[in-house]
């Protein structure tokens, strides 16, 4: 990291640079005034400046206002005495990364630097995944030359109408999807556990490249409807059918579905009788109301879904094999998240971004324990879990980075999941209880920041480093704890 030291005293100046590039090994370049200072930076780039806020001429007020309008990537740290205590709080207020007293402690200082580097290799490394997420993107865009036109047209696919495709897994899943959407006779099985994205899939099979209007796609939950009504719901009825029908009759599921896609989701809980019938509909593509004497010629792409074993309930008498070697003509398989791994941060990102503008959050970048803690959870909800966990963050919290301490409702009634130990923080399943009558997040943030004021004496970079936020942020806090005690 480059560096830029401004201070008018000789002595303090010398001696601040010795330390930054014999102990912390950086390029160092030094300035006597704020005039000096902004005469290099027209010459030479720099990702950090350390200036006093008291010179001649142009100060380090000035000097950081000017930076932050002509070069805002660049952090600035300034140096202040105590007496100077207000001119910090501007500062911080100006855009300033934080603030140093004077005489200048090295310890606080290597730490503060320190942060500064944590901060610019997070936004490298976040932009070498999104560079990374984008080539794959390409890439997928080149082997296929659809996913653009996916992107545009595919409708109601999580929420913000595009697919993310983040493995070669998900890849072939959307090669395939595609390959079924051109043959509307062939009925789909999708597989997969809970939250792997099925109906997502289901929605990709009937929408196609979006090239063309694919007719209506309904959706059946086989899981809600109860025993008595299956017939009624999927074939309709004639008026007068049965006692408590509807007066005019009804259409049903699989007629509402003429030209477009039928999706029957936990095909697995549909009961035998409804299974023959059903297969006999998919063989003969007809079918007669409930009470009624009209052949009705179906003209239906069936989408089914299960995150069942449906070979074991074969082998327990539940479902019928006949009709299970019919359904999985097109088959496709969902693997659960855990066992795709590389596409973990990525999502996680992908979320993060999404929720952060939707809900008008700082949230940009995952830090490395948080990204560490991602990858080793089990995700037993899949998807749809890291998708709720990254929003339930956004809707909570609001910083710049996503934090492991953000993510510790992952840990509380899910233990199984938690490792014991990650990059470092020690996290015991079994302590966070969460109490019947609620509780209120901001007083917990509170109460911990008190606690670790109180383990630490009053220090407060080493409070500010041992939870992993800057200075700035735990003053914030400590504030809101001051107003607490009022």
């Amino acid at each position: 990291m480059k560096v830029l030291v401004v201070e008018d005293d000789q002595l303090s100046r010398e001696a601040i640079v010795e330390f930054l590039v014999e102990d912390l090994k950086l390029d160092v370049t030094d300035a006597e005034d704020g005039t000096a200072a902004l005469e290099i930076l027209q010459k030479d780039k720099f990702e950090l400046i350390i200036s006093d806020i008291k010179m001649p001429g142009i100060s380090g007020l000035e000097l950081l206002k000017r930076v932050k309008q002509d070069y805002p990537g660049i952090a600035v740290i300034l140096m202040t005495g105590f007496s100077e205590i207000t001119h910090s709080i501007e500062a911080l207020r100006l855009g300033a990364a934080d603030y140093l007293l004077k005489p200048v402690n090295i310890d606080e200082l290597a730490m503060t630097v320190s942060k500064i580097q944590e901060r610019y290799q997070l936004i490298n490394e976040n932009k070498d995944l999104k560079e990374s997420v984008q080539k794959m993107g390409k890439e997928v865009n080149a082997s296929t030359q659809r996913i653009r036109a996916l992107q545009n047209t595919i409708r109601d696919i999580q929420e913000s109408g595009k697919m993310a495709v983040f493995s070669k897994h998900m890849k072939q899943v959307v090669d395939l999807s595609l390959k079924f959407h051109k043959s509307r006779d062939i009925p789909v099985l999708i597989q997969g556990e809970t939250g792997t994205g099925k109906e997502m899939v289901a929605r990709l099979i009937h929408f196609g490249e979006g090239l063309e209007s694919p007719g209506p796609f309904i959706p059946v939950n086989c899981a809600a409807i109860s025993e008595q009504l299956f017939e009624s719901e999927l074939f309709g009825y004639e008026p007068g059918a049965f006692t408590g029908a509807r007066a005019g009759g009804y259409i049903g599921k699989m007629e509402q579905a003429q030209g477009g896609t039928l999706f029957l989701d936990e095909i697995g809980e549909l009961p035998l009788e409804m299974q023959a019938k059903l297969l006999r509909v998919l063989q003969q593509r007809e079918l007669y109301r409930v009470g009624g004497s009209q052949l009705i010629k179906l003209d239906v792409r069936f989408v089914f879904a299960t995150n069942r074993k449906l070979k074991a309930l074969i082998d327990q008498n539940k479902f019928r094999s006949d009709l299970f070697y019919r359904i999985e003509t097109g088959n496709i398989l969902l693997k659960p998240l855990r066992e795709k791994t590389e596409e973990i941060l990525p999502l996680a990102q992908y979320f993060l971004e999404m929720y952060s503008q939707r809900r008008n959050r700082a949230f940009k970048f995952i830090s490395k324990p948080a990204g560490s803690i991602l990858e080793k959870y089990e995700w037993p909800g899949n998807v749809r879990e890291l998708q709720n966990a990254i929003e339930r963050v956004v809707l909570l919290f609001d910083d710049e980075q996503l934090q492991p301490w953000h993510l510790a409702h992952l840990f509380v009634e899910n233990t199984a999941s938690v490792p014991e130990k990650v990059e470092g923080i020690p996290i015991r399943p079994g302590e966070v209880v969460l109490p019947e009558e609620g509780f209120s997040i901001e007083e917990l943030e509170v109460e911990i920041v008190a606690k670790a004021m109180k383990r630490f004496d009053g220090a407060k970079t080493a409070v500010a480093e041992y939870l992993g936020i800057s200075r700035s942020a735990l003053r914030s806090r400590l504030r809101k704890l001051e107003d607490r005690r009022k």
